[in-house]
């Protein structure tokens, strides 16, 4: 037993559990904490934000990029509502980041005495963006607050996890324990059977399909084999994209698998919720769906699968891929008609969004392979969702659900500050990028090496095509002024090139990432082709 105070319990945990960056703001609810970082700099550095926003969205952007946990501070009230929407959208993405947030004085809280800072129920707030939460009430109840948060961000079906401390609290000390590691929960065992029936579906399948998402980040080896086993193409999206690379004949983006699914029998489902297949593709009696996914209530939300596995991804798929060779059959030229499928969307895209795919496609030649690419809420981003070839999981990094307009520049500094020997990509538009721009000084201050690039059309682009074509070209709170984004990167500091072509676009990128300077690449654009046919694409199934 040693004698510690609550802020160097909470930062030796932290520590023990392999946190080496705290992203945050200080403020005077969190003085002691930060003074427990001071004297524990060289294990875990300290990056500080202009703006809490852009703390929490640090710490989603380095647990999106190394799957590991990650850790933001940031003082309560204000502090915690402004580091909010990069919580939220970490929840969404199953990103295990931990906030810890201050509070009033222990004795305070409830009382609406007008305390600094002080809101009605922060709890509340904080566990609704939370996977768990704890209010830390004195120094011996810093081990199992840490226990249940590490367990939270470590679970199979990852979340955030939230530790409130009071500032009181953070001084007062206690005799406790030596800091320990928490291990990841134990996966839920394999269903031998249920795998066993998963891979008699598949084998019998005459066209099989196979959707990924977030969830099967970690089983890129197994996916692989299962797919090329049964001849059956892969869908990801957004989260899931990398798990199988797109240059694999059988990857298949969005509008691909959209094909597929009108005509498949069987549809291996993993880790991913299904839902714009379940509710806006169709399904009927001719279609069935397994449903793999580390949390039971996820497997039947939207609708229920004809088979459903709960289980981590990896070792589940390992079972199904035993279990095949028994069952399993030729399928003669299913190869030759996933890639004549494959081919004719392809086709459609280039011909409808060619301006799109030739300004991705310089991007994606400048960009090492071991590189690492940040979408965003603007025409480039959507069309890369669907267009960018991705090689390896946590190489694109993306909001989920919440699409969070303006989360990608910050979010693509915590990658680059948690991969600082690996090149990072940001795309944002004009309106987007200025959310979180003054976060440019903490790219300088820290020197991140961040390679950005500024789509400006003067316009929130998506909503004002929406206005156009859908509201008789009524034009409202669309239309932008912006500042000269070269003069404000270079104000901060950073490298400003301009470039209006893709080749262009090329060779500013590819002399950016050799000089492994913050950069922000400004490209003057108009109107874009609407990505949106190949993303709200029509039912193809069902009544």
């Amino acid at each position: 037993m040693r004698r510690a105070n609550t802020a160097e319990a909470i930062a030796d945990g932290l520590i023990a559990n392999g946190i080496g960056t705290v992203y945050g703001l200080p403020g005077v609810q969190n003085d002691p904490f930060f003074d427990a970082l001071f004297h524990r700099r060289d294990p875990l550095r300290v990056i500080h934000a202009r703006h809490e926003q852009g703390a929490a969205y640090m710490a989603l952007g380095a647990a999106l990029a190394t799957g590991e946990p990650q850790a933001l501070s940031v003082v309560p009230g204000p502090g915690l509502l402004n580091a909010a929407t990069a919580l939220a959208t970490a929840y969404s993405a199953h990103a295990p980041v931990l906030a810890l947030v201050g509070q009033i004085a222990l004795q305070q809280i409830g009382r609406m005495t007008g305390q600094l800072h002080e809101v009605r129920d922060q709890s509340a707030i904080l566990s609704s963006m939370t996977g768990s939460h704890s209010l830390i009430a004195g120094p011996s109840e810093v081990p199992a607050a840490l226990a249940r948060a590490f367990a939270t961000l470590r679970a199979p079906r990852r979340r955030p996890a939230g530790i409130e401390v009071p500032m009181d609290v953070w001084q007062r000390s206690a005799p406790l324990p030596a800091p320990a590691r928490i291990p990841a929960p134990e996966p839920p065992p394999v269903d031998e059977d249920a795998a066993e029936r998963a891979a008699k579906l598949l084998a019998e399948a005459e066209r099989p399909l196979i959707l990924i998402g977030g969830g099967a980040l970690d089983a890129a080896a197994e996916l692989a084999p299962l797919a090329e086993a049964l001849a059956a193409p892969v869908g990801a999206y957004r989260m899931g994209k990398g798990v199988l690379p797109g240059s694999h004949p059988l990857a298949a983006n969005l509008p691909q698998a959209h094909a597929f699914w009108a005509e498949a029998d069987v549809v291996l489902a993993v880790g991913t919720r299904l839902q714009l297949p379940l509710q806006a593709w169709g399904t009927d009696k001719a279609l069935k769906i397994i449903r793999l996914d580390a949390e039971a209530a996820e497997l039947d939300r939207i609708a229920p699968p004809a088979l459903g596995i709960v289980g981590n991804a990896a070792p589940v798929l390992r079972a199904i891929l035993r279990h095949l060779p028994r069952h399993l059959r030729a399928r003669p030229g299913r190869a030759e008609h996933v890639a004549e499928v494959k081919a004719r969307v392809a086709a459609r895209m280039r011909e409808a969004l060619g301006p799109q795919l030739d300004w991705l496609a310089a991007m994606r030649e400048a960009l090492p392979e071991e590189g690492v690419f940040v979408d965003e809420l603007t025409q480039l981003g959507y069309v890369a969702r669907l267009a960018w070839d991705c090689p390896a999981p946590r190489r694109f990094l993306s909001s989920g659900y919440q699409g969070t307009l303006g989360y990608g520049f910050a979010t693509a500094l915590g990658a680059q500050a948690a991969l600082p020997d690996r090149p990072v990509l940001s795309i944002s538009g004009d309106g987007g990028f200025l959310f979180t721009a003054t976060e440019l000084a903490t790219a300088v201050q820290h020197g991140i090496p961040l390679v950005s690039v500024v789509f400006d059309d003067g316009a929130f682009g998506n909503v004002r095509l929406f206005q156009k074509t859908s509201y008789g070209n009524r034009l409202i709170a669309s239309d932008l002024r912006n500042p000269s984004f070269p003069k404000l990167a270079e104000a901060f500091g950073a490298d400003a090139p301009t470039a209006r072509s893709p080749a262009e676009l090329r060779d500013a990128l590819a002399r950016a990432f050799a000089a492994r300077r913050p950069t922000v690449v400004t490209v003057p654009m108009g109107e874009m082709p609407s990505p949106w046919p190949f993303i709200f694409l029509p039912r193809v199934r069902g009544a």
